[in-house]
Formats: structure tokens, sequence, C-alpha cells
């Protein structure tokens, strides 16, 4: 597997079906998950999510095309689960010719976008310039972990935290904080799948913004899927609006990320 695309649509999808589908039964029943694969892709479906954000289909194109059938089956697990929204994410160049006639059926309204990111890990280099500590979080900090980035993404909930303070404990993960102090004010994560490593989960508390968190956590993850054998590295974020700054996708870039695509995301509801 070479092709860019399927790489970053591949492995942010492994990712997200193994943080909600590990999730501990306090996730699981409070965000009322369910998860399935098919169509060479992943469903997954948190019906009582208060985000609307973990609900989505991805990783759909590379093992058997996009088809309207595919999306058939897809909505049709969402109202099994009686799920109220979802977004499905489908890489622009696997995109069918019928699409627009698709959305039509479902309904499926344009919700913005994201940018994927992707470089060989060789072509890649971070400065860790912080006041701040950092380095790989364990299971004694764990929880302290996921609610500064729940919060940091205005996304606190008990359930969402518990699900991603599991994410301490999978072989394939390795989350990472910075620290004032002995306070965690950032934190990030590290994912890696095969030879694909994925930076996601890059966040900070507002009131230590502009101090070098994320570039030292970028850097200190970069060094962490070296060691694991990555090749590549692939991360996402949201696209900004004409005239906007993201300070996330900055960073990716001067750590020598490479804007790969923008990815639609698809929205349906019940």
């Amino acid at each position: 597997m070479t092709d860019p695309t399927e790489l970053a649509e591949s492995v942010e999808a492994e990712m997200m079906y193994r943080y909600e589908t590990n999730a501990p039964a306090l996730a699981q029943e409070g965000l009322g998950i369910a998860t399935t694969r098919m169509g060479g892709g992943v469903v997954l479906s948190a019906r009582l999510d208060p985000f609307d954000y973990w609900s989505k289909a991805l990783g759909f194109g590379f093992a058997e095309p996009v088809t309207h059938e595919l999306v058939d089956r897809v909505v049709a697990f969402y109202r099994e689960q009686g799920t109220p929204t979802a977004v499905i994410q489908v890489a622009p160049s696997v995109l069918p010719r019928d699409w627009a006639q698709i959305q039509d059926a479902h309904g499926l309204r344009s919700a913005g976008s994201w940018l994927k990111l992707a470089a060989p890990i060789a072509d890649v280099r971070a400065e860790a310039r912080t006041d701040l500590r950092v380095g790989p979080v364990g299971e004694a900090d764990a929880h302290e972990w996921a609610s500064v980035v729940s919060r940091a993404f205005d996304m606190e909930n008990a359930a969402m935290v518990a699900m991603i303070a599991e994410s301490v404990r999978h072989p394939a993960a390795t989350p990472f904080a910075a620290w004032d102090g002995d306070t965690i004010v950032a934190g990030a994560n590290l994912y890696v799948h095969g030879t694909v490593a994925s930076l996601n989960s890059g966040a900070t508390l507002p009131g230590h913004r502009g101090r070098g968190a994320q570039s030292a956590l970028i850097a200190a993850r970069l060094a962490a899927a070296r060691a694991a054998g990555a090749t590549w590295v692939v991360s996402e974020t949201g696209a900004p609006a004409p005239g906007e700054l993201n300070q996330s996708l900055a960073n990716l870039q001067r750590a020598g990320l490479q804007v790969r695509y923008a990815r639609q995301n698809w929205r349906w509801r019940a």
C-alpha cells in the first residue's frame, strides 16, 4: 500500500474503529456505541453522543468501490441503531460518478471539510521549543490527559473521557502530554497501523497556547513513530475559512507534512 490517500484513510478508519470498539462499559453505555465493518471501511455509531462527532463512516473506496448499495447498507445500520445523525467521509478520488444521486437519495448534506496531510517519515522534522515538559502518558495520568484533550476541544463528557483514556492501554496507541509543573495542559496521540503513523488528538488548553506545546508533541510523536518502524506519517485537521489561521495546520506543515487533499464531510440525518 503506497497510495498516500489509501494510507491516510485506512489508518484513520482503523484508529476510530479501535477507539470506539475498545471503549470501556461506561463509554459504550454513555455514548450508545455500536460498530461494524462493511465495504472495506468502518461504520461507527454513537447514538447518544451530545457532540454529533463519533457517529461516522469512513475508509471506503479501496477494498471495493463506493456504490449506492454500500451507502444504503451504511444508512440502514444507522437506522437500526436509532442513530439520529452521522457523517459519511469519502476521499474525493474514490467518489463514484453517481455520488450526486446517492446524496439526493439519502439527503446527505455538505458539513464542512477536513484537510488530509501525509508525508514519508524521512521527510518530516519538528523542533521542540517549549518550556513545558513533554512525554508519553501512563495509566496513572490517563484520565487527566483524556480530560484535558476533551476540554481543549470543547467536548468534555464523562463517557467520552473514559473512551479516550482507554486508548492508553491499546498497544498501537501512544498518548503524549505536555505538563506545566505537575499539571497536564496539552495532549496528543500517536496511532501506528502497520508502517503508517497517525498524529491525532492534538489540543492545548486555552491558557497555555502559544508556548510550543503542539510543536513539541509533534516532535515527540515523530520520534516514537520512527522507533516503531513507521515509514509514512499522516494527520488531518479542519479546513480553515478564507483568511483564517488554523494553527494545527500550520504546525503540521512546518514539520513537513503536505496537504494531499480536502475531504468533504457528508451529514446524514434520520
